[in-house]
């Protein structure tokens, strides 16, 4: 059966998170009738990332095998026909070799938080940022992210209902800019543990508030414990922004 690879962008907020669950909306479910309404039979997505509820997607990567090959472009436009006004959006199609898997072929995931700062709150964006009243000291929340690079132990950042083997992950980009009245912090790693991007970032926004020192970052994450993590930062402000292959 030919295989495709899809890079897709949704907006997170209507729906219960990536996967399918029974009797809620999802990105997979919506996906998976929008390609049963274009080849009329099922197909299962497999996907890179299963984002939570509200997170959204510019360059979340899945794959489906179909019953019969079609040109890619076809794959792409006749899917989105079938997402409308659903939003989702299939930004490129191509055919992929049969070993090829969306998640475990992946070597690394990149991820991007955006925080808006300023007093008045923001209207246009309200969904797609987290709105912070105080400004924030981003050359400190820079310095605090520094130490996070590298491998170890993220007990500290893990939700309690991560079902990863081990807490050692090993983060490969951790930075701070302002881009405009925002405040982004990316993130890259082979993998994440669950809930690992929004609790680090919780934590960043302490420093950048001044209730947190540069160094209490560092202490938390040597703790290696769930009770030393700051505020879990709310989802609307996190993207994933694109999976890398080797």
């Amino acid at each position: 059966m030919p295989r495709y690879k899809l890079t897709l962008e949704y907006d997170g907020g209507p729906y219960r998170g990536f996967q399918l669950q029974d009797g809620v909306p999802s990105v997979q479910a919506s996906l998976e009738r929008a390609i049963a309404g274009f080849c009329g039979h099922s197909a299962r997505v497999h996907v890179a990332g299963r984002t939570d509820t509200g997170v959204h997607a510019t360059g979340q990567v899945a794959h489906i095998e179909l019953d019969k090959a079609w040109r890619p472009d076809v794959v792409r436009d006749a899917l989105n026909a079938h997402l409308v006004p659903e939003p989702i959006s299939v930004l490129a199609a191509e055919v992929a070799p049969n070993d090829f898997h969306a998640r475990f072929s992946a070597v690394g995931r990149r991820y991007l938080y955006r925080v808006i700062d300023r007093k008045p709150p923001p209207v246009l964006e309200r969904a797609r940022a987290w709105w912070v009243k105080t400004p924030l000291d981003i050359e400190a929340m820079a310095q605090a992210a520094r130490q996070l690079l590298g491998t170890h132990d993220f007990t500290t950042f893990r939700d309690m209902q991560c079902q990863a083997k081990s807490p050692v992950k090993t983060l490969d980009l951790a930075s701070v800019e302002r881009v405009g009245e925002e405040v982004w912090l990316r993130f890259a790693a082979r993998s994440f543990l669950h809930r690992q991007v929004r609790s680090m970032t919780g934590s960043l926004v302490e420093v950048g508030a001044g209730r947190w020192t540069v160094a209490r970052l560092g202490e938390a994450l040597a703790a290696r414990d769930r009770r030393a993590c700051g505020q879990v930062a709310p989802a609307q402000g996190l993207y994933l922004t694109g999976v890398e292959y080797g």
